[in-house]
């Protein structure tokens, strides 16, 4: 890849994950603070499918590990993941897509770093249910910028090799 297309590649990292950083705080302050939910803990959007639900984060993914004080070490690792996206994708380069999903994945991590560092736990909030299953858990918008930030890496990463011909 030439050092211009690079530049474009991490220009795009920056962009997406600037705007999904600010996306996700933005929504964060909006229900949290300014519609209340946390004082309410409970507002209905789109009943049954879509909820706000206040849940307060201090694990990782559906609050694994909640019972350890791990707030440092979660803010390590995802500084430490986004990082070595970063490395990664200056050594092995990649399209479009690898860098806007790399973009992705790092806002999310650093706006759940952000609750983290103000908080210490990450503000949760989406509840979607449907069809008679009430589904316990929150998510938020840098939870779903994570996901599918790492799906498109995974998707839109690596060399496709023409298959081996068959003898």
């Amino acid at each position: 890849m030439t050092g211009r297309a690079t530049r474009n590649g991490f220009r795009l990292v920056f962009w997406a994950g600037f705007w999904t950083f600010l996306l996700d705080q933005i929504t964060k302050f909006l229900v949290v603070h300014v519609l209340g939910l946390r004082v309410l803990e409970r507002i209905e959007v789109l009943p049954p499918f879509i909820e706000f639900r206040m849940a307060w984060n201090p694990g990782v993914n559906f609050g694994l590990f909640a019972g350890f004080d791990m707030r440092w070490a979660l803010i390590a690792l995802a500084i430490g993941i986004s990082g070595f996206v970063l490395w990664w994708l200056k050594r092995e380069g990649g399209n479009r897509w690898t860098y806007l999903s790399a973009g992705l994945l790092i806002g999310g991590a650093i706006g759940n770093v952000v609750d983290r560092v103000l908080y210490g736990a990450v503000a949760d909030f989406l509840n979607m249910s449907c069809c008679g299953f009430e589904n316990p858990y929150a998510f938020n918008v840098a939870d779903i910028a994570i996901f599918v930030g790492a799906l498109g890496l995974v998707i839109f990463t690596g060399e496709r090799k023409p298959a081996k011909p068959q003898k």
